[in-house]
């Protein structure tokens, strides 16, 4: 499904960026741009740079950068095609209809099908919790502190006693049997025909971050087993790909999110206010979570019950959101079993101070490990040492690594040269931390990539994008080829293109990329600080400089690439003459 290029671009071009990020964040202009506190991570003083002329955004804090298009992806977790068409809303622009394939037209008929029988059980079962027969469900949940707002901004709901009465409000509604099957609310049996998969429960809606909701769990009011119980994936329903709560958790705009096991939890600490709590859907802490997460924080705190179950998944958890790139931190609940039972004890101040201390998530593992041994015992200390090592392989930066060494170290009394030991000997063994041989000098080495490459390519596609008298200038004298492959060279064939053309169009260039972080690259590339007002000699010496370390890195490249043929070799020492004569131009600016 993709809409042609000109419709895009039209979208984007009557969408001007500044207008439509002030009506999410407060921006206020700092010379020719705007500037204001990133909504994609914590910070105090503003770094989320908003360009009108070049309609793209970036953040110098979290690298986050895209045009209009990127930023409500971001900011609403949308699709493309649903930021397009929020945009064409607001726009007055009509999108055309799309044609799918066979294929591809059945899947999103059949999705758009269950969210809707998904909205027509969510009502039946919300409705059901206000009428005579969900009384004692409503005390129940007014038992468990819960007020009618929290109730009502929830949507939970109530299904009551009786095999099949959604499913005859279902039918009544027309939806046919074939779509009931799959919404997974329903068991189908050849002797006992249709049953309702809930009844004489407590419903909790589950929704996806646009509030459409996906699937139902459901809680018994007493001891019945099991005390929860949820609808299986369908479709529509991933749940190692959503999490409870996160549709009103994402606007939170906290510097963290608190990740805890069960619905009330989730519930109980929204309504302390607390409202960027969210929780699994009834398993285990996936991976695909925690990448749901890392659109939203930086920074996860675990709030997961207070028994053994709860420390082995809240371990688990904090692995996972190490390998996401996530920081974690774990709430002390003791001497409560879960956050739930602590608001109500203690308040929503004393759950605030244990955010406060909450413990680095590592620190928390080793103070786990640390039950198993004696530490008295110097076998016991040992063997503790020998654990806490190989849990260090995970740290692949070496500053990181040795940074917990000599906190280890000194809070349980030991010697960091032997922990230092103790991890290269286990790093040795398992092969998980290689170190790599320098390689050999000579011609036919692959050249090391000079951060200051990356930087010179960099100023030179912003300076290009940002005066064309520069690139008519420069144009004899770099090529594409001459920037890195990947996004560098990307964006300068698309730039150059448009230069050729007319005008540079930096916006149009970000909606060419598919990857977000390859939309951040270009992003930050054109948003790139450029040398404050220079004469012409002085940019004429800034240019030469930037010519010749983006050409001479080029030829390097070309070298190592090339073959030992004669012809290559000729080829290669004209490119070197060729670049040695930049020092003797003189550059024009019109």
């Amino acid at each position: 499904m993709r809409y042609p290029d000109e419709i895009v671009e039209e979208v984007r071009a009557r969408n001007d960026i500044v207008e439509v990020i002030s009506s999410y964040i407060h921006l206020q202009k700092k010379g020719s741009n705007y500037f204001g506190i990133c909504p994609f991570h914590n910070e105090k003083t503003p770094s989320f740079s908003v360009s009108p002329r070049k309609q793209i955004y970036y953040c110098f804090g979290c690298g986050s950068g895209g045009n209009v298009f990127h930023f409500v992806q971001n900011y609403e977790n949308y699709t493309f095609p649903e930021a397009l068409k929020l945009l064409a809303d607001r726009a007055g622009i009509t999108l055309p209809e799309i044609e799918y394939s066979e294929e591809a037209k059945k899947a999103k008929d059949l999705k758009t099908e269950l969210l809707k029988v998904n909205k027509e059980a969510g009502k039946f079962y919300y409705y059901q919790l206000r009428s005579d027969s969900g009384k004692t469900a409503m005390q129940y949940l007014k038992n468990r502190g819960l007020s009618d707002e929290t109730i009502g901004r929830f949507g939970l709901g109530f299904a009551r006693t009786g095999q099949d009465l959604l499913y005859q409000y279902l039918k009544k509604q027309g939806f046919p049997d074939e779509l009931l099957k799959t919404c997974g609310i329903f068991q189908f049996d050849e002797k006992r025909g249709v049953t309702d998969k809930f009844w004489s429960r407590v419903i909790f809606p589950i929704m996806d971050v646009n509030h459409r909701i996906i699937g139902f769990g459901g809680r018994t009011m007493g001891d019945a087993k099991p005390k929860y119980l949820n609808s299986p994936e369908t479709p529509v329903f991933d749940k190692g790909r959503n999490l409870y709560g996160l549709n009103l958790a994402r606007t939170a705009r906290k510097n963290n999110m608190i990740l805890c096991e069960g619905y009330m939890d989730v519930i109980a600490m929204h309504q302390a206010g607390f409202n960027q709590a969210v929780a699994s859907l009834g398993t285990a802490f996936t991976s695909g979570q925690a990448s749901l997460l890392k659109r939203y924080t930086e920074e996860v705190l675990l709030s997961y019950d207070s028994d053994t179950a709860g420390v082995k998944a809240a371990i688990r958890a904090s692995q996972i959101l190490k390998e996401a790139g996530l920081r974690g931190r774990v709430i002390n609940l003791s001497p409560y079993k879960d956050p739930d039972e602590f608001i109500k004890n203690e308040g929503a101040e004393a759950f605030q101070e244990r955010i406060d201390q909450a413990e680095n998530s590592f620190y928390f593992e080793v103070r786990m490990l640390e039950r198993d041994f004696d530490l008295n015992d110097p076998q016991g200390k040992t063997g503790f040492a020998e654990e806490v090592a190989r849990m260090m392989l995970r740290f692949e930066e070496q500053i990181e690594r040795d940074n917990y060494i000599e906190g280890i170290a000194a809070k349980y009394r030991m010697h960091p040269e032997s922990l230092q030991k103790l991890v290269n000997k286990h790093a040795m063994q398992s092969e998980r931390i290689v170190v790599r041989e320098r390689t050999r000098s000579g011609i036919h080495d692959k050249p090391v990539q000079d951060p200051g490459i990356d930087a010179a390519q960099r100023m030179l596609l912003a300076w290009f994008a940002d005066d064309p008298a520069v690139y008519q200038a420069a144009k004899p004298y770099v090529g594409t080829d001459d920037f890195s492959p990947g996004v560098f060279r990307k964006t300068a064939e698309l730039l150059f293109a448009q230069l050729s053309d007319g005008e540079a169009d930096p916006a149009a260039i970000t909606t060419r990329f598919e990857e977000e972080e390859e939309q951040q690259q270009v992003a930050g590339i054109f948003q790139t600080p450029l040398p404050e007002e220079q004469s012409d000699g002085e940019k004429e010496r800034t240019l030469k400089e930037l010519l010749i370390n983006v050409r001479t890195h080029s030829i390097q490249e070309k070298l190592y690439d090339a073959s030992s043929g004669a012809d290559d070799l000729s080829r290669m020492i004209a490119l070197k003459k060729e670049t040695e004569q930049l020092n003797r131009l003189t550059f024009h600016f019109k």
